[in-house]
């Protein structure tokens, strides 16, 4: 591994390349693996590599749809997951870690390093174009994606709450029990015998 990425900035990005990727290998929560006995290739963790992991966790369905939305020959969960994480890390420090005055050509740069040291021998030039077409575009790609995503969950969430107030209702209706608002319910709408 390059002793570039040892050093300052590109350690703390190498730190939290290295959390997330636990994170994401172990299907647990950042918090979790930060919580836990988490591996990193030099410490102690540097204060902007939390910073920059915790935002990447924080944002990452809306990053994920700009990922998608400009790697279109590429599914997200098929990219090796050092570039997918490291992607995750750079987007966020492009477009939503506003305390910092990082200009995105250092990002991408910083970006292609870590590719060089974590990834395939295709890793960097393929980091470098996806970075490059997000660096282009003056917001963040895959915002209809991102909005259809969240009208999904929605509507999902709704289905679900509406599935689990009918079960409450059938197993109160079963047992001989209406709840207060049932009754009010159902006297507005006429239904309650007399």
């Amino acid at each position: 591994m390059s002793l570039k990425v040892y050093r300052g900035r590109t350690l703390a990005r190498s730190q939290a390349l290295q959390l997330l990727f636990q994170a994401e290998a172990t299907d647990s929560p950042l918090e979790r693996v930060l919580e836990g006995d988490f591996l990193i290739s030099k410490g102690p963790l540097d204060p902007y590599a939390l910073e920059l992991c915790r935002g990447a966790y924080e944002h990452i369905d809306r990053i994920d749809c700009a990922l998608r939305s400009v790697a279109k020959n590429w599914d997200l969960m098929r990219m090796p997951g050092a570039d997918r994480n490291l992607l995750r890390i750079a987007v966020y420090e492009m477009r939503f870690l506003t305390d910092e005055e990082v200009s995105d050509a250092i990002v991408i740069n910083e970006a292609v390093e870590l590719a060089k040291a974590y990834g395939t021998d295709q890793s960097a030039s393929f980091v470098n174009g996806v970075l490059g077409k997000i660096a282009r575009s003056e917001e963040l790609p895959g915002e209809d994606l991102y909005q259809e995503l969240l009208a999904e969950d929605r509507a999902r969430e709704e289905a679900q709450a509406a599935e689990a107030a009918a079960k409450v209702a059938a197993a109160q209706a079963a047992a001989g029990v209406l709840d207060e608002g049932a009754e009010v319910a159902e006297a507005e709408t006429g239904t309650v015998e007399e």
